[in-house]
């Protein structure tokens, strides 16, 4: 195949992209061809790979075929941050895959060895999202473990702790959810000869040391949930223990006015 050129970029739509009937049947249009997770469309002078978790991997399309694509697709109304995207050069014809400086040397012009490149592209970039949700979380709620050494508690109520863990839960759960996108794509099951490439992307894109990381802060998470659970859970008893308090309290009041009132009588 003879490339335009040298670029390839990697975009993670995220929640704009719908895997819905329509979608699909936007992509069929397109010519493609899946190849489990993954459609190769074909354009001039390059091609997209489309993944069904939003994540888009262009090589070598010019910003016009780009920009037609994303509006035959319905996504070009969606604006497009940079920290979702990534770009890098490559070339065909080296005497070995090699990725460096963000320069990818392809040895043969073989359409899986781009594929085993992709999927390595596209969940280093859904790693990127990841990463960023769990450690803004992270830091968002990072004050309320030394508030609780500090004094001995949260002074949060009983609804707003709830709403942070509601918010903790949505994030651990958004992430695990979609955890086995980080794993070996299923792809190399049935194409083991093309591991290998997919190995070399991986390792240049830290992928699986990114991915343990990603476990530890989830495992903050989880312990920042299970503390906010054990502090609801004390406010929920201290209330019923007032409330308890307070019934006695009363119900004394009443025997002794009842004891005075039999007296008087």
């Amino acid at each position: 195949m003879t490339f335009a050129n040298d670029r390839v970029s990697a975009i993670n739509l995220g929640d704009i992209f719908i895997t819905g009937s329509e979608h699909i049947e936007r992509l069929n249009n397109e010519r493609s061809v899946r190849y489990r997770d993954a459609v190769h469309i074909p354009l001039p002078g390059g091609e997209v790979w489309v993944f069904d978790y939003g994540v888009i991997i262009f090589w070598a399309v010019d910003e016009d075929e780009r920009s037609a694509l994303l509006h035959r697709l319905q996504l070009e109304n969606h604006p497009i941050q940079a920290d979702n995207q990534e770009h890098f050069r490559f070339i065909t014809g080296g005497n070995e895959l090699r990725i460096s400086q963000d320069k990818i040397v392809l040895a043969d012009d073989d359409l899986l060895n781009r594929l085993a490149i992709s999927h390595a592209l596209a969940q280093s970039l859904k790693l990127n999202e990841y990463e960023f949700q769990a450690q803004q979380t992270i830091q968002n709620y990072a004050h309320l473990p030394h508030a609780l050494a500090e004094t001995g508690k949260i002074e949060l109520s009983r609804k707003e702790i709830a709403k942070i863990r509601g918010n903790l839960f949505s994030t651990k759960s958004d992430i695990i959810l979609h955890y086995e996108l980080l794993d070996t794509p299923n792809f190399f099951w049935e194409y083991p000869e093309y591991e290998a490439t997919y190995n070399v992307a991986a390792r240049y894109l830290e992928i699986h040391p990114r991915v343990e990381i990603l476990s530890k802060k989830l495992s903050t998470i989880h312990e920042l949930f299970g503390m906010l659970a054990d502090e609801q859970k004390h406010q929920h008893s201290a209330f019923l223990e007032w409330i308890i308090i307070i019934l006695i309290a009363i119900e004394i009041v009443m025997f002794g006015a009842q004891e005075i009132q039999a007296m008087l009588g």
